[in-house]
C-alpha cells in the first residue's frame, strides 16, 4: 500500500490545473531571465588563447569553427587527473545529442579542460564521446573564466567562485564525497578543487570575440538534462543518500 497521498481522477486533474498554472508562470519567468541574458553587456577579449583540438592547435576565434557564437562547457578534467569528474561526465552524456543541432544553428559548443589531449581522447574513446573537446593545457583560459585556480592560491585562501568568495577551493578538510570523487578522478581532494565546473558563451563579431555570459554550480542544472527528467519522475531527485551517479561504464561495478 502507497504511503503517497492518493485520490480519484477528478481530484487529480483539479490539482494538476493548479499545478499547471505555476509551471506556467514558471516558464514565462525562464522566458525573461533568458532575455536579460542576451541583453548582458557584451565584453571584448583581446587576449590570445590557445587550445590543442584533434585536428591541431587552435585560437579562441577557431573555436567557432565559422559560427557567430560559442558555447564552452568548463569540464573538471585537470592535468593531474585520470578520467573527469563523475558530475561532469554525467552532464557530458547528454552533450553528443545536443552538438549538432546547436552547430545548424549557427552555435558552436566545445567542452573545454586543463588536461593534455591525448588524456581527453583516450577518455572521450571510454566513454563513447562524439562532441568537439579542447585542451586548454598551459593557458590561462580557464582561470581567467573562473574554473580554476593554481595551488599557490589554494594556499592562499582568497579565491572566487560563482561570482562570491569560495570556502570549498582553498579548504583542508573536505567533504566525504568531494574525497570519493577525487579518488574515483585518480587525484587527491585538494587537487580535485582546484578545477571548478562552469560554463562560457562568447560572441564573434567583425573578428573581435566577446564574452557574453557565464555559469556555475547550480547555474548549470539546467544543462543536466538527466535532472530534468528526474524532476517529473514520482519520486523525483530522491537523493537523501547523496549523490548516486556514475560515469556511464561504471554502474553495476564496486
Amino acid at each position: 500500500m502507497t504511503k503517497h497521498k492518493t485520490g480519484t481522477r477528478e481530484e487529480w486533474l483539479a490539482a494538476r490545473l493548479d499545478l499547471l498554472k505555476a509551471e506556467k508562470e514558471h516558464t514565462h519567468q525562464g522566458d525573461a531571465l533568458a532575455k536579460r541574458r542576451q541583453e548582458l553587456p557584451w565584453v571584448r577579449i583581446d587576449k590570445a588563447y590557445r587550445f590543442d583540438t584533434d585536428e591541431g592547435k587552435a585560437s579562441l576565434p577557431d573555436l567557432f569553427r565559422g559560427r557567430s557564437q560559442l558555447i564552452v562547457y568548463h569540464l573538471m578534467f585537470g592535468p593531474d587527473f585520470t578520467a573527469a569528474c563523475p558530475s561532469c561526465s554525467a552532464i557530458a552524456d547528454g552533450f553528443n545529442g545536443i552538438a549538432v543541432h546547436l552547430a545548424n544553428h549557427d552555435v558552436m559548443f566545445w567542452a573545454v579542460s586543463r588536461a593534455p589531449l591525448a588524456r581527453l581522447q583516450a577518455y572521450k574513446k571510454r566513454l563513447g564521446w562524439k562532441f568537439p573537446w579542447a585542451s586548454s593545457f598551459g593557458s590561462d583560459f580557464n582561470p581567467d573564466f573562473g574554473v580554476g585556480i593554481t595551488k599557490e592560491q589554494q594556499l592562499q585562501g582568497n579565491t572566487e567562485y560563482n561570482y562570491s568568495r569560495s570556502h570549498g577551493m582553498d579548504s583542508t578538510e573536505f567533504p566525504d564525497i568531494v574525497v570519493q570523487f577525487a579518488a574515483s578522478s585518480g587525484t587527491d581532494a585538494a587537487t580535485f578543487v582546484r578545477e571548478r565546473p562552469g560554463m562560457s558563451a562568447f560572441a564573434l563579431e567583425d573578428g573581435v570575440v566577446h564574452h557574453t555570459y557565464s555559469t556555475y554550480a547550480r547555474g548549470l542544472d539546467g544543462l543536466w538534462n538527466m535532472y530534468q527528467w528526474l524532476d517529473r519522475a514520482p519520486l523525483g531527485r530522491n537523493e537523501e543518500s547523496g549523490p548516486w551517479w556514475r560515469r556511464n561504464d561504471e554502474y553495476g561495478k564496486r
